[in-house]
């Protein structure tokens, strides 16, 4: 799955359009290099992403096409 898509499928980043564009501009790692927005994820993939002065360090657990709101969080684990 794009890099894009499962930031915006499992709601970690409201919009694809966003997640693109922080991908864009080098502020999304997949386990631990710069990412761009076709990067394939797989389970077990390490993703950072800065926003702001924060950043937010998950990983990838399981990759689905769509799910609810409610079942977005099961498809990542937060690290940091």
């Amino acid at each position: 799955m794009r890099l894009d898509k499962f930031l915006k499928v499992s709601r970690l980043i409201k919009r694809r359009t966003v997640a693109k564009d922080l991908a864009d501009n080098e502020r999304v790692l997949v386990n631990g290099r710069v990412a761009k927005p076709a990067t394939e994820v797989t389970p077990g993939d390490i993703i950072t992403v800065r926003l702001g002065g924060k950043n937010l360090v998950v990983e990838v657990l399981e990759l689905k096409d769509s799910v609810r709101a409610s079942d977005a969080g099961r498809l990542y684990r937060v690290i940091t």
